[in-house]
């Protein structure tokens, strides 16, 4: 049996870069507050919380003063800053750059569509981290879409410019914004979506580059065992392209839940994960079908 890790799954450089900066908070004052979880990643929050990171929601932080507080990767509205400023709070902004610039992109887009009395988009996931703070960025004027029947939230008389979550699939996009088009041109006429539609693709490249990739390593492999965590979109989005090209693709968060029966003896296994996985579990996950199958046989 071979068992092999996606070496170009595992963090994102925004997800690296926002642990690399709890710990080294950590390592110097020994408690760090966090806006939410730092990552999808139940398994890696459980590690990080035994090194004195502690997980706060939104009322948490307005009962704070005075302390340090982590921005993750996926960003923050500006009411965060805000409360902040108040409350005498030090943020550790670890929004990643792409994040960032994305707000800007959509802060500029939302007041030219008021300008010309149009709707701003984003393809995203509801209640989404890094939606929330996109969403901020217009007060809250905004539409969100997360599939092809959200669009009845749509006025197609009305311009359009859509933008998307920087973690959703890049063909979930384009499919999105083509059927956008034709529900322009039946609204307004022949062609019109030239004039009244603007997408954007914002989808981080170092995401989406990751789905031919996923098709390539499910299909040179007879399992795949897909570690993330349940709350992670990218992760679901990613698990689904293994899924469609290998069927004996199985999704798990961690060693726990894998079934050893979907595992031949002399079967190839290849082992992934999504942008928020860390690269020790699935060490992990690799090192226990091993040892499994090494009793075994």
């Amino acid at each position: 049996m071979e068992v092999t890790i996606d070496q170009k799954s595992g963090y994102c450089f925004g997800v690296e870069f926002a642990i690399q900066m709890a710990e080294e908070e950590m390592e110097e004052s020994g408690k760090l507050y966090c806006l939410g979880d730092i990552v999808h990643n139940s398994m890696e929050v459980k590690r990080l919380r035994e090194k004195g990171l502690v997980v706060i929601d939104k009322e948490d932080l307005k009962d704070l003063r005075d302390c340090k507080v982590l921005i993750r990767a996926h960003g923050e509205p500006p009411e965060t800053y805000k409360t902040a400023i108040e409350n005498n709070i030090e943020l550790i902004d670890a929004s990643c750059p792409v994040v960032l610039k994305l707000q800007n992109r959509v802060k500029n887009a939302y007041d030219k569509s008021e300008e010309q009395k149009g709707q701003l988009v984003i393809y995203g996931k509801p209640g989404h981290a890094e939606v929330i703070g996109l969403t901020g960025q217009t007060g809250d004027d905004c539409i969100i879409v997360s599939s092809i029947d959200d669009l009845v939230k749509v006025d197609f008389n009305r311009p359009v410019t859509l933008y998307s979550q920087t973690t959703k699939s890049t063909k979930g996009f384009y499919e999105l914004k083509a059927e956008i088009e034709k529900r322009i041109d039946a609204a307004q006429g022949e062609d019109m979506h030239k004039e009244s539609f603007n997408a954007n693709d914002s989808i981080c490249r170092q995401v989406s580059n990751r789905e031919p990739q996923m098709v390539k390593f499910s299909s040179e492999n007879d399992v795949i065992v897909f570690v993330s965590g349940k709350k992670s979109s990218n992760g679901k989005a990613l698990y689904n392209v293994c899924l469609k090209n290998n069927p004996r693709s199985f999704f798990v968060e961690n060693e726990d839940e894998i079934d050893l029966n979907w595992i031949e003896v002399g079967d190839k296994v290849g082992i992934s994960g999504a942008t928020s996985t860390p690269m020790w579990l699935m060490e992990q996950v690799k090192e226990y079908i091993e040892n499994q199958f090494s009793v075994v046989n």
